[in-house]
């Protein structure tokens, strides 16, 4: 097979590599297996397809539009799996290890499009926290509003997770409705633009969506302006070469940065050789270690134990890590494959030197070890090296020295503050562990070093059979850390998306707040309905539609009916003494949930109907008592209108119960699912 001749996707055309490109070479046989690169390209006519065809064309979409192109994108990625396997050998990547990198971004598109269906509207406005009265009688008030931004985002990726580094960057961006412009580090881009054909392909995407930038860059960050972003990932040193560009800094582009991290997994003070969590820890350090063959932003670099632990620790990684068998990543019987590339190796090579100096060497010989299937000279070849700090305190490299491949620094901690302290010398990081069955350790290194951290991952006994592991950003959390991390965030459910929004605080009346976010507030306008709101379909049901029923008189039989029915005999309901004695009742009051069971009886329309259930309610909260012989009434009006499926969409109503001097009683949000007009 010849040399594989990596393309770019610009401006909606595939582009070969020319005579600016780079070799790649393959990180198992060290042989030649591609090239990419062009010797020039034209960035104002790529940031030109994407703000001028897609971003408007994403825009023209709804969130939930965009969310179910991203689950039609994940699917049909996910029939071509096999060929992307097949490309990550080539990378030194087992087959373990590219399910971590291709199902993993598969599966991170997947959830990104069931948040955006569920957490955000269907519409292009997203509502950011709760609304704000700026004035006493309620008629001028505020709320915080995003909005997709109208430049592009441009997305510069390491080598270590050519898919799942993609997809997990392009899943907000999308849902945003912001284009990217998509830069695979070299070594392993082939395998991101096999990937990135797949997409383009299926259709999916809109025009001007994607684009792909296989080799450098060219001027394209000297053309960006504020309304662009740039997420990055990789070195600290390559970021902050980027991020230094005087016209992002003049112009502030916005710059997402996720690079270096000096991970650390603590075992608790409470910990033996003989609990559970011992065994837990072990086989978390050994698999960050030898994952990815340990090339994980994520993965474990520093071991903090107990100082009588030190030894039996050390001792059960050192013979797990003896027995991993290295080779060809194709084999069925490799645990580990070889790093990216030679000049990974290198550096990794290079910085485990840096770090022995301050160490012992408790496993890993770089000269001397086995390689199945493969020449271990001409791969990208390394053994697991295990290294133990006896005076973690004194010493600079393990804290400030990360080797990018299958390295770990064991060392003791004397007590809970000083295992803090070492954490914290990291400067730093996207994630530590701790193996704790003590809730009080878990809390203690929180408050000591969450503020070093980006995540905390805490496994015990009652956790590990369902964990996700150390190293495993999930999509629903955030990934970033403080200080050599970057001081950024990606991922995080919604809060990844915000990255990709611009943030605006809207001021008004309630009509023109409820008018721009689509969703009815106090004091905006509720329009009676000429029919019942159950016997409308969700079509005809219109923001701000209401029904007001009563008055019903609650009685004492009522509440006592209802508290020999339901066995709720609270004193409040039953002893009029007791009651008056309680400050907030002037005496014998109803209860909060038959109120809520009057509310329903006077709004509900009894017929068959578009309602086809009450799935819920939120924000229930009761606000003045009702004594026997108050009267209450219900008005309910419709806040807010979600299509969810083909055949119902879900209808947020507003319910609000008053007595009869027309003070409010209690308030709540209903949820209804409505057929739409046959």
């Amino acid at each position: 097979m010849g040399l594989i001749n990596v393309h770019s996707y610009l401006a909606g055309q595939w582009t070969a590599a020319d005579n600016g490109a780079r070799p790649i070479a393959s990180a198992v046989t060290g042989e030649p297996l591609a090239i990419a690169g062009q010797a020039s390209l034209d960035t104002q006519a790529m940031i030109d397809f994407a703000r001028t065809r897609g971003g408007p064309a994403l825009r023209a979409m709804s969130f939930h539009d965009r969310a179910r192109m991203l689950k039609a994108l994940a699917l049909e990625l996910g029939k071509f799996k096999d060929e992307l396997y097949a490309l990550s050998y080539t990378t030194g990547a087992t087959r373990p290890d590219a399910m971590i990198d291709i199902d993993g971004g598969i599966g991170t598109m997947l959830v990104y499009a069931s948040k955006g269906r569920r957490e955000m509207p269907d519409g292009h406005i997203y509502v950011d926290g709760e609304l704000e009265m700026l004035s006493r009688g309620g008629s001028f008030v505020g709320q915080h509003v995003a909005t997709s931004l109208h430049g592009v985002a441009v997305h510069i990726n390491a080598f270590n997770f050519p898919v799942w580094g993609m997809l997990e960057k392009l899943a907000p961006t999308l849902l945003a409705g912001m284009p990217a412009i998509v830069k695979p580090a070299t070594a392993t881009c082939h395998v991101t633009e096999q990937c990135v054909r797949r997409m383009i392909e299926s259709g999916i995407l809109p025009e001007g969506a994607v684009q792909l930038v296989s080799g450098g860059l060219g001027d394209l960050l000297d053309r960006l302006d504020y309304q662009d972003v740039v997420g990055f990932t990789g070195s600290a040193k390559t970021a902050l070469m980027l991020r230094s560009n005087p016209l992002l800094l003049e112009r502030s582009v916005r710059f997402v940065a996720e690079q270096d991290s000096l991970n650390a997994s603590v075992l608790g003070p409470d910990i033996t050789e003989a609990s559970p969590e011992f065994d837990i820890m072990v086989k978390e350090v050994v698999r960050e270690i030898t994952a990815k063959a340990g090339q994980k932003c994520t993965a474990i670099r520093r071991i903090i134990v107990p100082e009588a632990l030190l030894g039996p620790v050390g001792d059960a990684i050192a013979a797990k890590l003896a027995n991993i068998r290295i080779g060809d990543p194709a084999l069925e019987t490799t645990r580990m494959g070889a790093l990216a590339s030679a000049a990974q190796k290198a550096d990794v090579l290079d910085k485990a030197r840096q770090i022995s100096a301050e160490c012992r060497v408790l496993t890993g010989d770089p000269e001397a070890f086995e390689v199945d299937g493969a020449d271990k000279a001409r791969g990208a070849f390394v053994p697991p090296m295990l290294f133990a700090c006896d005076d973690p305190d004194a010493a600079q490299a393990v804290h400030s020295v990360e080797a990018f491949g299958p390295v770990a620094t064991l060392m003791p901690y004397r007590d809970l503050a000083h295992a803090g302290q070492l954490m914290n010398r990291g400067k730093g990081s996207l994630v530590a562990s701790v193996i704790t069955h003590d809730p009080a350790v878990a809390r203690s290194l929180l408050i000591d070093a969450g503020a070093s951290h980006g995540r905390i991952y805490v496994n015990n006994r009652d956790s590990a059979k369902e964990a996700t592991g150390h190293g495993s950003p999930l999509p629903h959390m955030v990934h970033g850390g403080p200080g050599r991390a970057g001081g950024g965030e990606e991922l995080g459910g919604i809060r990844g998306v915000m990255h990709y929004m611009q943030r605006t605080a809207i001021q008004g009346s309630p009509d023109i707040i409820s008018g721009i976010t689509g969703t009815w507030i106090k004091g905006a306008a509720r329009p009676k309905s000429s029919a019942h709101p159950f016997t409308r379909s969700f079509d005809e049901l219109a923001i701000g539609d209401t029904i007001e029923a009563g008055p019903r008189v609650v009685t004492l039989e009522d509440i006592e009916t209802f508290a020999h029915f339901t066995g709720d005999t609270f004193y409040a309901h039953m002893d009029e003494e007791a009651a008056k004695a309680n400050p907030f009742f002037p005496g014998r009051v109803a209860h909060g949930y038959l109120l809520l069971s009057f509310a329903a009886g006077l709004f509900v329309s009894p017929d068959p109907g578009p309602v086809l259930a009450n799935t819920g309610l939120d924000g229930l909260k009761f606000m003045k008592p009702v004594s026997p012989g108050d009267a209450i009434s219900v008005i309910l009006t419709v806040k807010r209108k979600t299509r969810r499926t083909d055949e119902y969409g879900e209808v947020r109503w507003n319910v609000s119960l008053i007595n009869q001097d027309g003070d409010d009683v209690a308030e709540y949000e209903l949820h209804t699912m409505n057929e739409y007009r046959k």
